[in-house]
């Protein structure tokens, strides 16, 4: 299976020390060296900047191939280069949380997962507790999402 990912859902995973489902999920996960320039740059929070120092063996870094990026123009430069990426390697999945990323890379056919997935579907097979990792991510982190998400996301997780 052929997973790219965004910045931001590598960072929110290992900031709640969840950082392992990525390689337990997907076994190789593939980013833009446009993310690990993102993840290597002086404002990236500390433990992201030593974390890509020494990246782990699942972790594969590519160029991004020359593309038409006119129609992702009002993206953030790590979520262009993660969808031409996706684009580019067929990949089945991409990684990404931002909400514009999502649509766009949905309407080019991409299919799509964002952190709070991730954690369900670790939640699914039993490899984390869903409410208190989620509780964990809103507390400790600045992750935004939707009270009414959160609610509908809980319910499936007495």
């Amino acid at each position: 299976m052929k997973v790219v990912s965004d910045t931001s859902p590598i960072l929110y995973l290992l900031l709640i020390n969840q950082l392992d489902l990525l390689p337990r999920l997907y076994q190789t996960i593939t980013i833009p060296d446009v993310v690990q320039a993102e993840m290597q740059a002086t404002g990236a929070p500390p433990q992201l900047q030593q974390w890509i120092a020494e990246p782990p063996t699942w972790l594969e870094i590519c160029p991004v191939p020359e593309g038409d990026y006119a129609p992702l123009q009002r993206l953030q430069l790590g979520e262009q280069a993660a969808i031409v990426l996706a684009q580019s390697l067929q990949a089945d999945l991409l990684i990404v949380d931002d909400l514009d990323a999502r649509k766009i890379a949905q309407q080019l056919g991409i299919n799509i997962v964002g952190l709070l997935g991730i954690l369900r579907k670790a939640a699914k097979r039993n490899w984390i507790n869903f409410p208190s990792t989620l509780n964990q991510l809103l507390q400790e982190t600045n992750f935004r999402v939707s009270p009414q998400l959160v609610r509908d996301l809980m319910a499936q997780f007495p």
